[in-house]
C-alpha cells in the first residue's frame, strides 16, 4: 500500500525524489483520516517551502489540516487538478493525486525521513 521508493513523515506526507527534484504528497493514511475531502490549498509556484513547515491545507468533510513540507525546497508545480477535484486525493493520494513538486534544497533531508517499513510500524501495522 505504501510504495516503497518513497519516504515518508510522522504527519502523513510522502516524498518521492529524483534528479535533484521531489514530488508530494499525503499518505493514504492521511486520507482516510480526513474523509471525503473537499478542498486543498497549495502554495503558488515559486515560493520557498521549507522542511516542517506547513505549505498549505486540505479541507474535509470532517476538519481541516495543514500540510507540512517533508523537505525544503523552491515549488516547481502545483497539482492543478486537485482545485477541480479535490475529492481525487480520497481516490489515488500516492499517485495522480500529488500536491507539490519541488527543487530540493537540501537532499540530504531525505535521509531523515521514514522509508516505508518504518511509516508502516510508525502506523503499527
Amino acid at each position: 500500500m505504501y510504495p516503497e521508493t518513497f519516504r515518508y513523515t510522522k504527519e502523513h506526507e510522502w516524498v518521492e525524489a529524483a534528479g535533484g527534484e521531489a514530488t508530494i504528497g499525503i499518505t493514504d493514511h492521511a486520507q482516510q483520516e480526513l474523509g471525503d475531502i473537499v478542498y486543498v490549498d497549495l502554495p503558488k509556484v515559486g515560493i520557498t517551502v521549507e522542511q516542517g513547515k506547513t505549505f498549505g491545507s486540505v479541507e474535509s468533510v470532517k476538519a481541516v489540516s495543514d500540510i507540512y513540507a517533508p523537505v525544503s525546497g523552491e515549488v516547481l508545480a502545483i497539482n492543478e487538478s486537485l482545485t477541480e477535484a479535490p475529492e481525487s486525493l480520497n481516490a489515488d493520494p500516492h499517485g495522480a493525486a500529488w500536491l507539490i513538486k519541488v527543487k530540493l534544497s537540501d537532499p540530504a533531508q531525505l535521509a531523515g525521513l521514514l522509508d516505508a517499513a518504518g511509516y508502516r510500524a510508525f502506523l503499527g501495522e
